[in-house]
């Protein structure tokens, strides 16, 4: 065929410009259809005008003036359509021979390939056989491998092997059900596997809620064997601190007696010597620490293996915080005395499985979750410590219970959760509970202080020495005396002790685990408060009301010496309880705070015997005061005095210590030195002489030489400072019988030798004294004699010291 032409633009054609509007019209439209333009506007412009008749008239028009140009172009192409008939016709004999020669070819072909066209039949017929065996076979193999996994999954099922038994289902659900050729047995799968995972999210969930009801009594035993560890680990560390202190001691007594030796011990770590009834550990936990986690990991393995991980952690910790919460539950019915060691054995065991869950149960449970359910632990334990120790008015059950809390928080440190709250607790009511110790020990000391017999102790066997005297150093020497033994003190002493060493051990015992490494300032407090407010009062209220007679007032007198040194073993033993050096407590000594007591007890001794001595010098009124010749023996008074005192010196030096002795000694010297100077003072001697001073002067020279003969009991020194007591006596005897007594206004010579005298005393006494020609009618004799150089001196004395007054 020819290529078409292209397609042209028809110009309209030409018309007369005069013409009528249609024709302009049919103009207009004509070249719109040439154009291709759109006719829409014609179309509305007519329907618009009401003369739809004159566009279709125009259209028409415009279809007959092209059916003119067509003719025109059919004739142009009319020759060329000739020339190609005549080409075809030449050709259909060429293709009538080729049609020919194709059947007698196709007609050959058809001959041949018959056979073997019935030969491919046959064999896409056996072929398509041998697929659908193939296939059978597949599927039957499929169908047995399916049915083993079924049948294995039965097994493990049967056997409580579950996470075997989903794998199992697992592979069925993933490998097989959507591949299985049997739709029964597809519906039956389809059916089953749901069963068999809730089946076996049952079984678990029965063994897991069979776990907890075990796992709270597993968490008291395990406490409680954790918490006892934690004991025999501090006994230990008691005995071998009480075996440091005996070797202390020991080289401090001598060095050549110390024998030091090392001593290994094995220490076991935690709860490590506890195996569970397999004789081994493994994953669940019930190796080492004697309780069984193996149904708590199967049930978490198996929930997550089911998907449902993070629906069994919640569910896990919901069921662990609400046992925990019931062990907070303090029965009103029971004594908290008698409960608490349960109650904090079940929250220690509760934290150790804890503790073990969170390192080895592979993100069971979170160490925030483990922190907010310690918090919470320990803020319940705390308001609980809070509300019994308040209730409590036993100093005793305070110590037992703040005792296991301690044990308590060295067992759950170890695992790492912290305990200070607990340990603030027990330190905010160290003074309650020292205030409790005190006020046992007043009434003990009370009872034992009202049973004293005022009598020495006698101790007939070895062990009564060891347990009265050595256990609280009173010996005054290392050489165990010979027995039956008479101590100097009486059973008081010893029962004093044993309350106050109980103290302080208590003391000790309550401070120490506490949080506090360094309480001997504290110990040391309460210990004063014991010895200065309890102890101290107690004994001056036995000094005031219970003491009567010399021997009681010496008995308590040589009690009190022995409590001295007992005080200073008391500062030992604290400082040694509490871990202080010697040396370094020494810095901090304080006076004997039994001061108040001795000094009563003293005094109240030196009372008695003053007593005593007064009824002897009461003698003293049988003195002839004027005199003819001065006695040579010694006048009565001071015969009766010096049996009583070296009476007095036998029987107390067997009692009393030495200072002791010595200064009761030194207050009834003086007291008997007061009498003497009262007496010559007393308006009962109206007027002595010389010769009276003379006995006088012999009386106080038998007193002195009983303080001289005291030597060989004291030392020389305070043998000096006894016949110091009688200086007032003797210096006013020594003025009195001096050649020259104006010497007295001498301030030289009466500081060195007449310091002990009152100028007012002299004067009176001066008066008193007369000379042996001042007798009756002696002036008549004598008138017109020198007068005595003594009296004039004697005269001057009282002249001045009137003057002075």
């Amino acid at each position: 065929m020819l290529p078409s032409k292209a397609r042209r633009k028809v110009a309209p054609a030409n018309g007369d410009a005069d013409n009528s509007a249609d024709k302009q019209d049919q103009l207009l439209l004509s070249s719109a259809v040439c154009n291709g333009e759109d006719l829409g506007p014609f179309v509305r412009k007519a329907f618009a005008s009401g003369k739809p008749e004159t566009l279709l008239h125009n259209l028409r028009h415009f279809a007959r003036s092209k059916e003119s140009e067509i003719e025109e172009v059919c004739k142009a192409h009319y020759q060329d359509f000739i020339l190609a008939v005549d080409d075809l016709r030449s050709l259909l004999s060429d293709v009538d021979s080729l049609k020919s020669a194709l059947s007698d070819s196709n007609s050959k072909l058809q001959s041949v390939a018959r056979p073997l066209l019935t030969s491919l039949d046959s064999y896409l017929e056996a072929q398509t056989g041998s697929n659908n065996v193939n296939l059978a076979l597949s599927l039957i193999f499929s169908c047995i491998k399916l049915l083993e996994l079924c049948s294995r999954c039965n097994f493990h099922l049967s056997g409580g092997n579950f996470y075997m038994a989903l794998k199992c289902v697992d592979s069925i659900e993933t490998d097989f059900l959507d591949k299985t050729p049997s739709s029964t047995l597809k519906r039956m799968l389809e059916k089953k596997i749901p069963e068999i995972r809730s089946h076996i999210e049952r079984k678990v969930s029965k063994e897991f809620g069979d776990w907890l009801v075990e796992i709270r009594v597993t968490c008291r035993n395990l406490g409680q064997l954790a918490i006892g560890q934690a004991s025999a680990a501090r006994q230990r560390e008691e005995d071998l601190r009480i075996k440091q202190r005996q070797a202390e001691e020991q080289s401090r007594l001598s060095l050549r007696d110390c024998v030091y030796a090392l001593q290994e011990e094995e220490e076991d770590d935690g709860l490590s010597g506890v195996i569970g009834d397999d004789g081994n550990s493994n994953g669940g936990g019930s190796g080492l620490l004697g309780f069984d986690l193996t149904p708590l990991y199967r049930a978490y393995h198996i929930h997550q293996t089911l998907g449902l991980e993070d629906r069994f952690k919640q569910y896990y910790f919901e069921n662990r915080k609400l046992q925990l919460t019931s062990d907070f539950q303090v029965s009103s019915m029971t004594p908290f005395l008698e409960s608490h060691q349960t109650f904090f054995a079940q929250i220690a065991g509760f934290f150790i499985v804890e503790d073990q869950i969170l390192r080895t149960g592979g993100r069971l449970i979170s160490r925030m979750e483990v922190e907010n359910l310690w918090e919470t632990a320990v803020s319940k334990m705390c308001s609980v410590l809070e509300d019994q120790f308040s209730r409590m008015q036993t100093a005793n059950h305070l110590l037992l219970i703040k005792d296991y809390v301690s044990l308590l928080g060295v067992t759950l440190r170890r695992y790492g959760y912290p305990v200070d709250s607990l340990l603030d607790v027990l330190s905010k009511h160290r003074d309650k509970y020292h205030e409790l110790l005190l006020s046992d020990c007043r009434r003990q000391i009370a009872e034992a202080l009202s049973a004293d017999k005022f009598e020495q102790m006698l101790m007939k066997k070895e062990y009564e020495y060891s347990m009265n005297v050595l256990s609280f150093q009173l010996q005054t020497s290392d050489i165990v005396p010979a027995f039956p033994y008479v101590a100097p003190f009486s059973s008081t002493v010893p029962d004093c002790c044993r309350i106050v060493r109980s103290f302080i051990e208590d003391s000790v015992s309550f401070m120490s685990y506490g949080g506090q490494l360094e309480f001997f300032d504290v110990i040391k407090k309460y210990l004063d408060r014991l010895l200065s407010e309890v102890l101290d009062e107690a004994l001056l209220k036995l000094i005031n009301t219970s003491v009567h007679g010399v021997s009681q007032a010496m008995q308590v007198a040589a009690n009190m010496a022995v409590l001295e040194r007992a005080c200073d073993f008391f500062f030992r033993h604290s400082a040694q309880l509490s871990g202080i050096p010697l040396r370094m407590a020494e810095r901090g000594r304080r006076r004997f705070p039994l001061n108040n007591a001795r000094d009563a007890a003293e005094e109240m001794l030196s009372g008695l015997l003053k007593q005593k001595v007064d009824g002897f010098m009461m003698l003293i009124e049988n003195v002839n005061w004027m005199a003819d010749e001065p006695t040579q023996g010694g006048n009565e008074y001071v015969n009766e005095v010096m049996i009583y005192l070296e009476t007095l010196v036998s029987t107390a030096q067997q009692i009393l210590p030495t200072p002791v002795l010595k200064r009761v000694l030194q207050e009834v010297l003086s007291h008997i030195s007061e009498m003497v100077v009262g007496a010559l003072l007393g308006d009962s001697v109206k007027r002595f002489n010389v010769n009276a001073i003379m006995g006088i002067d012999v009386d106080i020279r038998l007193l002195e030489s009983f303080a001289d003969n005291q030597a060989s009991l004291f030392s020389e020194g305070d043998a000096n400072q006894l016949k110091t007591a009688l200086a007032e006596a003797r210096q006013l005897v020594n003025l009195l019988l001096s050649n020259h007594p104006e010497n007295f206004l001498n301030p030289v010579i009466r500081e060195r030798s007449y310091n002990m005298l009152d100028h007012r005393k002299v004067m009176t006494i001066s008066e008193k004294l007369r000379d042996p020609s001042d007798r009756l009618f002696g002036t008549f004799g004598s008138r017109g004699a020198r007068q005595n150089p003594k009296k004039k001196s004697l005269d001057a004395l009282i002249k001045k010291l009137r003057d002075v007054s």
